[in-house]
C-alpha cells in the first residue's frame, strides 16, 4: 500500500528538502507540499493524503490548534508533527493517542517508522520528549505567571500593575526574574515562550 504524504512547513527549503528525501521511501508518495499554515487544511481536503507531516508554522497557530482544525476537517488524515519544544497540552494530546510528535533533533528513520505507525494506527512519541524537568530547570511562580499571561494579551506594564494591585516596579522585578528563568530576549519573547510550554 502507497501511504500518501503532505508535508507542511513554512520554511519552503526544509519542506522541499523534507519531501524529496521522503520520496525516496519505497512505499511512500508526497503528493503536496504547504508553505503558509492557512492552506495546509484547504490542501488536504483537495489532495486527499493519509499522513499530514506538520513542521514550523510562523502565522500564529499552534501545533495544538493546527492538529485539531486538521482532525476536524479531514479525520481520517493522519497527523505528524514535527516540534522543537512541544506544549505540554501538545504531549498530552499525543499520549492520548491523537496523533505523532517527533522532536527536530529525531533521526529521519523516527520520522519514517512514526508515519508507517500512524497509518498502521498507532501514534507515536519519542519518549526524550517526556522526560521530567532537570533539577537546574527553574520553573515560574504564580505571579510571574499572572504577569506573563497578561503581557501574551499585550497588556503594558502599567496595566499589568493596576490589575495586579502592584506597582510598576514590582511588575518590571517579576518580569525580569521571569525573562531570566526562561532566558527570553524581552518580556513578550518570555510570554511567548512561557504559552508554548502551556504554562500560561
Amino acid at each position: 500500500m502507497t501511504i500518501r504524504i503532505l508535508v507542511a512547513d513554512e520554511r519552503r527549503l526544509i519542506s522541499e528538502t523534507l519531501a524529496e528525501t521522503l520520496k525516496q521511501v519505497r512505499d511512500f508518495d508526497v503528493v503536496e507540499t504547504v508553505n503558509d499554515s492557512r492552506q495546509i487544511v484547504p490542501a488536504v481536503l483537495r489532495v486527499r493524503p493519509t499522513v499530514a507531516v506538520l513542521g514550523a508554522t510562523t502565522t500564529g497557530r499552534d501545533e495544538l490548534h493546527l492538529a485539531d482544525e486538521l482532525r476536524a476537517a479531514a479525520p481520517d488524515c493522519g497527523i505528524a508533527v514535527i516540534a522543537a519544544e512541544p506544549s505540554r497540552a501538545v504531549l498530552d494530546r499525543a499520549v492520548a493517542g491523537v496523533f505523532s510528535v517527533i522532536p527536530n533533533h529525531a533521526r529521519l528513520t523516527h520520522l519514517v517508522h512514526a508515519i508507517r505507525g500512524i497509518v498502521a494506527g498507532c501514534p507515536t512519541i519519542d519518549p526524550s520528549l517526556l522526560r521530567p524537568p532537570s533539577r537546574n530547570s527553574r520553573q515560574l511562580n504564580d505571579r510571574e505567571r499572572e504577569v506573563l499571561r497578561l503581557t501574551a494579551g499585550g497588556a503594558p506594564i502599567k496595566e499589568i500593575a493596576a490589575e495586579l494591585y502592584l506597582s510598576p516596579g514590582t511588575v518590571r522585578n517579576v518580569t525580569s526574574s521571569a525573562i531570566k528563568k526562561l532566558e527570553g530576549r524581552n518580556r513578550f519573547d518570555a510570554a511567548r515562550i512561557a504559552n508554548s510550554r502551556g504554562w500560561l
